[in-house]
């Protein structure tokens, strides 16, 4: 099994509760195309660097999914079918980036300042 990051953008034009519906959507396509979701964070609506369909906002939402390839394949194919999703990004866990993304959760649970997670 493969560990992978997913970060996704909805778009602003959906309440808080039709996010929180939207990515209930996606973890159980998650689960349904055999893969875990072993994380799942939500960043809230924020200001996207240059407009996205005409849009300057959007939901970012991030899953540390745990599965094969063709999973990954799978639910890129049904992010671009989703007209909510502006923008994803998918990319595959190394050994480093697991054990970097465990102490950022950990610093994040104590309190402290993720953007100073020391390598």
């Amino acid at each position: 099994m493969n560990n992978y990051e997913t970060v996704f953008i909805l778009t602003p034009v959906l309440s808080e509760e039709q996010a929180k519906e939207a990515v209930k959507n996606y973890e159980a396509e998650v689960k349904k195309l055999g893969g875990t979701i072993k994380h799942s964070e939500s960043w809230g609506l924020k200001r996207l660097a240059y407009p996205i369909q005409k849009k300057t906002t959007g939901f970012y939402f991030l899953f540390q999914i745990e599965g094969e390839g063709s999973l990954i394949a799978d639910l890129e194919l049904f992010f671009k079918r989703d007209e909510r999703i502006m923008r994803f990004l998918t990319i595959k866990m190394d050994r480093d980036h697991l054990a970097w993304a465990e102490k950022r959760r950990s610093r994040m649970k104590e309190g402290k300042p993720a953007e100073k997670a020391e390598a």
